[in-house]
């Protein structure tokens, strides 16, 4: 879902690695959530030229289904279905590979695949909609519309909509029990509101952006809060149905057999995937569908002579809100509302405005581009996290705008070579220690006048970077080309080890936080939680029909040596224990690695000791 996510993973959704097994361990979970008939014409944008079609863009899709075509021959995923806009509509919709392989079942325009964190963009248009109507305010406090909504932070009564919808809240992330399943589970959103009181706020309201699926969670609860209907049914009252879009739905029971990709894990077939979070990312659609709600935008909220939404309110989802966060170390990362950037950075790189949104779940991954200047849109999804669904998006618009004359060429692949080295570096005893994020613990350890980066797996320090040395242009590089560069900065007061990395179709770089420096801590662990060093947890209130098994879920409590006094959970989060029976969140990483933190409290239930994040429970094993 997450965000997801752009050339980074946002999503709700990471990339990960296939595992043998049918279900998958909860932190990869949470890293991750032929030609149809055309759309009623776009209004065009000026000049006499006829808007581009098919055959004009006849290069760009023919690329595109070359592309399509090798990842499904080099990857597990067994369908792709993609559909592209211009001002004379649908120009290209095509599916690709088998909906059901037992069945002998192709994919078609028709089939639909869960769309992950692209749910996000529906869940804005919902707001926005109801902001129009004076039922919702952007900038007014949600607590007062939520009664049961509390925390254990007093700052969450300062949480406004415009927060939840810019991932710039404060809530810890995701509420990890149920998010997927084989099954539709209700009351999902009633129970991460629940989990929220034994959390703090990882950082103030509007601080900081990290992406947040809590936060779009919550937003359920208000359009049930201002209009007495279920989420699931509202979108589909006041957005699916009205736009036409009669392959889209929130799913709360099974679609007919054919009607959905089953995609497959080590060569074997998954059941139909339900994601729980309506409005993070629970939306099941076309891509051609998904093409009429790109058409609202373009159109600024009208559709067919009706309008769905303001303009005033669309433009105000595709406005960077970013400017005024507190601690901000990526400025090239523009959150709207919704939307992952309203600036993508592949394609801004060609001198592009794109707003995109990506989606991951389980099994499933998308990419939805709204080009707004140039009245262009794409929409693709596949049945895996390992198709490259970014670089083809890319590459299909790409070629598309050179077609149009909207650029020149395609801008080259980075060739990258690190610069000379700086002519006096710093002291590098100064940058070692400690660092930490939602994602595992990293070491910076100095070596003469080079540095080497360490990452925390499998109980010991393992090797990320060798060998970085400080060059001209102000970055630490290896010697290996296109590896990722680093530098340390202060921001806000915490220091921050930055990466800087080549994304999608490799012609651009992006810099995002990789962690923040922890400082050791004075104060000795409590007696209660040295007790539980070295111990090992498994979830007990899990449905049997979640993607996220209890078998698989085995989680474990240690101390790293190196920075004594926190607590690890599950390897990855070092936490602080401030008393015996709580520990809490230590890091604020904004962008994607401060993502989905845990906050451990340990309860007594029947005489059994249990350790709670949420609303996910934890006993201790032998």
């Amino acid at each position: 879902m997450t965000t997801n996510d752009p050339p980074i993973p946002m999503r709700g959704a990471c990339r990960f690695e296939p595992l043998s097994s049918a279900r998958w361990p909860r932190r990869r979970l949470l890293q991750w959530a032929g030609t149809g008939a055309l759309l009623p014409l776009l209004p065009a944008c000026g000049g006499g030229d006829d808007p581009p079609d098919a055959e004009h863009l006849a290069e760009a899709i023919d690329w595109g289904k070359q592309a399509i075509g090798q990842a499904l021959q080099s990857t597990e995923t067994s369908a792709i279905s993609v559909a592209l806009m211009t001002e004379a509509g649908v120009i290209w919709q095509q599916a690709f590979g088998m909906a059901d392989r037992a069945a002998s079942l192709a994919a078609t325009t028709q089939t639909r695949f869960n769309v992950g964190s692209v749910s996000k963009v529906v869940a804005a248009l919902a707001a926005m909609i109801l902001c129009d109507r004076g039922q919702l305010s952007l900038d007014a406090p949600i607590a007062p519309s939520l009664p049961g909504f509390t925390m254990l932070s007093q700052g969450y009564r300062r949480i406004t909509l415009r927060h939840l919808l810019s991932h710039s809240s404060g809530l810890p992330g995701t509420d990890a029990r149920n998010v997927f399943s084989f099954a539709p589970i209700p009351g999902y959103a009633q129970d991460g509101e629940q989990g929220l009181a034994y959390y703090h706020l990882k950082h103030e309201p509007g601080e900081l952006a990290v992406y947040c699926n809590d936060g779009f969670t919550m937003v359920e609860l208000l359009v049930l809060a201002a209009t007495g209907l279920p989420y699931a049914r509202f979108v589909q009252q006041e957005i699916f149905t009205p736009l036409g879009m009669d392959r889209t739905e929130i799913p709360l029971q099974p679609l007919a057999s054919g009607a959905y990709v089953h995609a497959y894990s080590g060569g074997q077939r998954m059941g139909q995937e339900f994601v729980n979070a309506h409005a993070t990312g629970g939306v099941a659609s076309t891509p051609a569908d998904m093409m009429k709600l790109a058409a609202l935008f373009l159109n600024e909220g009208i559709h067919e002579g009706r309008r769905i939404v303001s303009a005033a309110a669309v433009r105000e989802m595709g406005r960077d809100q970013s400017a005024d966060l507190r601690i901000n170390p990526s400025p090239e990362w523009r959150w709207g509302l919704g939307w992952d950037n309203v600036r993508q950075l592949g394609l801004a790189g060609a001198g592009i405005d794109a707003w995109t949104k990506n989606g991951g779940t389980t099994f499933f991954a998308s990419e939805f581009f709204v080009l707004p200047r140039q009245r262009m849109a794409l929409f693709i999804s596949g049945s895996s996290h390992t198709y490259g669904s970014l670089p083809i998006a890319e590459g299909i618009l790409l070629r598309a705008l050179r077609r149009t004359g909207a650029i020149a060429k395609l801008p080259s692949p980075l060739v990258l070579t690190p610069p000379p080295s700086a002519s006096s570096p710093p002291d590098t005893a100064g940058l070692e220690g400690v660092f930490g994020s939602s994602q595992a613990p990293l070491k910076v350890r100095a070596s003469g006048a080079a540095v080497d980066l360490l990452e925390w797996k499998q109980g010991a320090w393992q090797p990320l970077a060798q060998g970085l040395t400080l060059r001209t242009d102000g970055w630490w590089w290896s010697e290996a080309r296109s590896a990722p560069c680093y530098r340390w900065i202060q921001a806000g007061g915490l220091d921050y080890l930055m990466r800087r990395s080549t994304g999608g179709s490799g012609h651009y770089q992006y810099v995002l936080p990789l962690a923040q420096r922890l400082a050791p801590l004075a104060t000795e662990l409590p007696a209660g939680w040295r007790a539980r060093i070295g111990s090992r947890w498994q979830p007990i209130n899990e449905s049997p029909e979640s993607t996220a098994p209890t078998e698989l879920q085995i989680t474990t409590l240690d101390l790293l040596p190196d920075l004594p006094g926190y607590v690890l959970w599950g390897g990855t989060q070092l936490l602080v224990a401030d008393s015996d029976d709580h520990a809490g969140m230590a890091v604020k990483v904004p962008g994607n690695n401060g993502r989905d933190l845990d906050e451990l409290h340990a309860e007594m239930h029947d005489g059994q000791e249990l350790l709670r994040t949420g609303t996910l429970l934890y006993r201790r094993l032998s």
